[in-house]
């Protein structure tokens, strides 16, 4: 962003007055009046939202975090989304790095397919091609293209190549991978097409990243890389952390001293049928000085980093923007108390949309310890070992195909799982196998949620947990949930249903903090012969929020 600036820019920042960041979460930009005074403000709530460039130095710049000095107002431009600034023919500022920057929410007005056809590029942009996205989704590529330019200003192609580059220029800033690794781990065919894009877009070759990479980088040829996710403040990692921790299925993930680990394991996916899966490992910490995560991850899953990256975002909910959620739930703030109110609350996702929904119908009124280790029980007889530096983890969760046999149900059942448990999973895993259920976000909700609610064990608390953490829905509300009720004990589920339309689309946000937030337990009345009736009744139709 270093420009030539007056002398009123090379002074200390005057206080400027709160931006709304309400007019940077839509599809278009507010007026560049709006951008100028937030670039001004300094404020890193905006981070990811948009993008300033320099027309003196051709460089674009996170605009509220960058460190170099203002530039001048007649000298900037101001874009939605990196691909744009770089589109125009931009690159990115070696200072502030946009590749880190936190992801911007996709539009709540945006089209479904669009929303999709992101998650799909994002996920392989390594091989995303155009043409297949398209055919997926049901569109012509020119369809397609056509909305994804109204939705991100850039065609899918111009999109893809902006999200390959941006992970290479951070794999060949924070790591050692050798060049030619790096290059097909982000989807280029060759060396040499990876240098004349990174020439033709950048104007410097990929060597020039290595040279200024830090002395002492961790060496990666043969050992784990570290990349980084960056958040928007403030951000309670301590609260999501806690949730995976109770939620962790054993051997499978494992929370230890503010450290979140994992196995993971990637399937072949359309690639040849004898293809043997890649299994690996991940951790995650946090680095809140610098409004980041770090992630660590495996040499088994080096030519899996874009999909790596992209789960671990939704995992952690790195693109939420907590200013946009904390206006959006002033009226829930105001009726529950002040305990249940968590800025930077976050809604975790996941990254293994099938083993959360294996974990969640486990974990169906039965503590949230005796559900880990249920379904630790279940990874172990129907998955793979898997071996990884951590004790802790020691196997890889299984895939749907598993659950598919002839003798699953029985299987299931001989582990402890309860028979219309085993049933619903093993419904589950052959409705994916057969494409008539999609848990990938961006998937049709309406749909989707439909063709669960039809499997026999799976009922609406049940969708409405899914909809939150496998499909990363912002407005899913389990009414009928034990924690929802007692914030409103004098409601009834559809009451409350009915005054939690004032929160969308942050629903979501407001059930986690409530079953994240420490209150005190109500007191208990006296367990009388027909209170004792009542409570076992109502323990057999309601879910607690332990799945």
């Amino acid at each position: 962003m270093v420009d030539n600036v007056s002398a009123a820019g090379r002074e200390q920042d005057e206080a400027a007055a709160p931006v709304e960041v309400a007019s940077f979460t839509g599809t278009t930009l507010p007026s560049d009046d709006v951008c100028w005074e937030a670039l001004c403000a300094h404020d890193a709530r905006l981070d990811g939202l948009f993008f300033v460039a320099v027309k003196s130095t051709g460089i674009y710049c996170r605009a509220t975090v960058c460190p170099a000095r203002r530039p001048k107002r007649e000298n900037c431009v101001f874009f939605k989304t990196a691909a744009e600034a770089e589109a125009a023919g931009f690159r990115p500022c070696l200072k502030c790095r946009p590749e880190l920057a936190p992801g911007a929410p996709v539009a709540p007005d945006t089209e479904n397919a669009v929303r999709c056809a992101a998650e799909l590029i994002r996920e392989g942009v390594g091989s995303a091609r155009i043409a297949e996205v398209a055919r997926e989704l049901g569109l012509s590529e020119r369809q397609l293209r056509r909305l994804f330019e109204r939705a991100f200003g850039v065609t899918p192609a111009t999109y893809r190549a902006t999200c390959r580059l941006l992970l290479a220029k951070s794999l060949l800033t924070d790591t050692d991978l050798p060049v030619t690794r790096v290059a097909f781990a982000c989807g280029f065919s060759s060396v040499r097409r990876f240098n004349d894009a990174f020439s033709q877009r950048y104007r410097m070759p990929p060597t020039h990243f290595r040279a200024r990479a830090k002395e002492g980088a961790p060496r990666a040829a043969e050992g784990p890389i570290v990349l980084h996710v960056g958040y928007r403040p403030p951000y309670r990692f301590d609260i999501l952390l806690d949730f995976l921790r109770k939620r962790a299925i054993e051997g499978v993930e494992a929370v230890e001293d503010g450290v979140y680990a994992r196995v993971v394991r990637l399937d072949a996916d359309g690639e040849r049928p004898d293809a043997k899966p890649r299994i690996g490992w991940i951790q995650v910490v946090d680095e809140p000085a610098r409004n980041r995560l770090a992630l660590t991850v495996s040499p088994e899953l080096f030519g899996d980093l874009p999909l790596v990256v992209a789960r671990v975002r939704r995992l952690f909910d790195t693109d939420c923007v907590p200013a946009a959620v904390e206006a959006g739930l002033s009226d829930f703030y105001a009726r529950v108390p002040a305990s249940r109110h968590i800025p930077g609350v976050r809604l975790p996702c996941c990254f293994d949309s099938f083993e959360m929904a294996v974990r969640a119908i486990l974990g169906q009124q039965i503590t949230v310890k005796a559900a880990g280790t249920l379904a630790g029980r279940v990874a172990r007889v129907f998955g793979t070992p898997a071996e990884v530096p951590n004790a802790s983890l020691t196997t890889a969760f299984p895939p749907p195909e598993a659950f598919c046999t002839f003798d699953a149900a029985e299987r299931l059942g001989e582990l402890g799982v309860i028979g219309q448990r085993a049933r619903a999973i093993c419904a589950l895993a052959r409705g994916i196998v057969a494409g008539e259920i999609d848990l990938r976000p961006g998937a049709d909700l309406g749909e989707n949620a439909r063709a669960l609610a039809a499997i026999p064990g799976i009922g609406e608390w049940t969708v409405q947990y899914l909809l939150m953490r496998a499909y990363g829905y912002p407005d899913g509300f389990p009414s009928s949930d034990l924690g929802v009720r007692e914030a409103f004990p004098n409601l009834n589920p559809r009451d409350i249903a009915r005054l939690s339309e004032a929160w969308s689309p942050f629903r979501s946000y407001a059930v986690m903090s409530l079953w994240c937030a420490p209150h005190e337990e109500p007191p208990k009345k006296p367990a009388t012969p027909r209170r004792k009736k009542k409570v076992a009744k109502e323990a057999e139709g309601s879910m607690r929020p332990t799945t």
